[in-house]
């Protein structure tokens, strides 16, 4: 049977006796829905901190998506409530507080294990702002929430929980497999090719990490491990910009968008995410919640020309159409992937450093005018 770790537990025990005991589905609902609202609020926080998604796209977040609403409010799956504590951790780190954001993260990964795909963007943020030594604690305070929320499993049982709760090798059926229909299933089944997805997701977090996360500091990735105040000074981090910039703006050649803090963290989290969905084993219908709020920063984090929303929109428009594609067909799983390829593409385009601009030709001095003949 499935087993979950010890904060699914307690959550979904406590909605268990507050419906009497399971039977009031109703109430059930209104509870999910309510958490709907609260995760939208925490997702538009964060966008407004970042100010990189133009208004118009909160609406296709709000209402076009039958698949969330009903992972939301129909099934009550799980993967919402780790969602909207996952958005709630992000807001902590957008305020500084990473010691509670660890905490709340910790948290959500108790409740499914999902969350840890957004581990490796938060360990190179915190290894960014404190060190190595600055980023044990943080790593501590996550650690010890595990440790005591699953105390009274691990006391009875603690390899049967740690291997069922935490299970990284479980089998995945085909029948209900989003991003994997094209594929034999004994090929979808196989182990070298959980493998070689595993390999292509640490590919991707390292070239991120390395090139897009890193690449505006003057020093090399090691420098992570130092005491920031070691470090040499950054350069200020920047999107390049595209043609068809904003209005008053410089040509495209020399225009460069400035990255804030907050954007900088989101992206890192956003993006650490993304990699391991476009890498997973396999995607079922719920799981459609794991980026679907993360989608529409994904795609206008980077400068758009005015002409270029359009395609953009339309990418979730596909995208949407995937996943309410019920039951996948090749077809389905194959546009899928081709989208999450865009997305990935536009992103490492998007992000890259402009060519450093020519050093400017000293101007010519005029020539001196010729003296009147007197």
């Amino acid at each position: 049977p499935r087993r979950y770790p010890a904060g699914f537990v307690y959550i979904f025990l406590g909605l268990y006796y507050a419906t009497g005991r399971g039977g009031d589905v109703r109430l059930a609902q209104y509870l999910f829905t309510g958490l709907y609202l609260v995760h939208l609020l925490l997702v538009f926080r964060v966008y407004c901190r970042t100010n990189k998604v133009p208004p118009y796209v909160f609406f296709f977040m709000c209402c076009a998506s039958y698949r969330i609403h009903s992972i939301f409010v129909l099934r009550l799956f799980n993967d919402t409530v780790a969602m909207a504590i996952l958005f709630l951790a992000v807001n902590l780190f957008l305020e500084e507080r990473w010691s509670w954001g660890c905490l709340i993260f910790s948290l959500a990964v108790s409740v499914k294990m999902n969350i840890l795909l957004f581990a490796p963007g938060l360990l190179f943020l915190l290894l960014l702002r404190f060190g190595l030594l600055g980023c044990i604690p943080k790593l501590c305070i996550c650690a010890l929430l595990q440790v005591l929320l699953g105390l009274p499993f691990l006391l009875v049982n603690p390899v049967g929980y740690l291997s069922r709760s935490f299970d990284l090798g479980r089998q995945f059926q085909f029948k209900w497999t989003v991003n994997w229909r094209f594929l034999p299933e004994e090929v979808f089944q196989h182990r070298a090719f959980h493998a070689a997805l595993l390999l292509a997701h640490l590919a991707g977090l390292g070239l991120f990490a390395l090139h897009r996360w890193h690449s505006r500091s003057r020093e090399s990735i090691l420098s992570l491990l130092k005491d920031p105040a070691q470090r040499k000074p950054p350069s200020p981090p920047f999107f390049s910009a595209g043609l068809g910039g904003r209005r008053g703006m410089r040509p495209a050649a020399s225009c460069v968008c400035r990255l804030n803090a907050c954007a900088q963290i989101v992206f890192v989290l956003f993006s650490s995410n993304f990699l391991g969905v476009c890498c997973s084993r396999s995607l079922h219908y719920q799981f459609y919640v794991w980026y679907f709020h993360t989608l529409p920063y994904l795609l206008w984090c980077t400068p758009t020309a005015k002409l270029a929303h359009m395609p953009k929109v339309l990418l979730l428009g596909v995208i949407e159409l995937c996943w309410n594609t019920y039951p996948s067909t090749a077809c389905s799983s194959l546009s899928l992937h081709a989208c999450h390829g865009l997305v990935l593409l536009q992103l490492w385009l998007g992000t890259a450093e402009p060519p450093a601009p020519l050093d400017a030709q000293p101007a010519r001095r005029p020539a001196p005018l010729p003296k009147k003949v007197r």
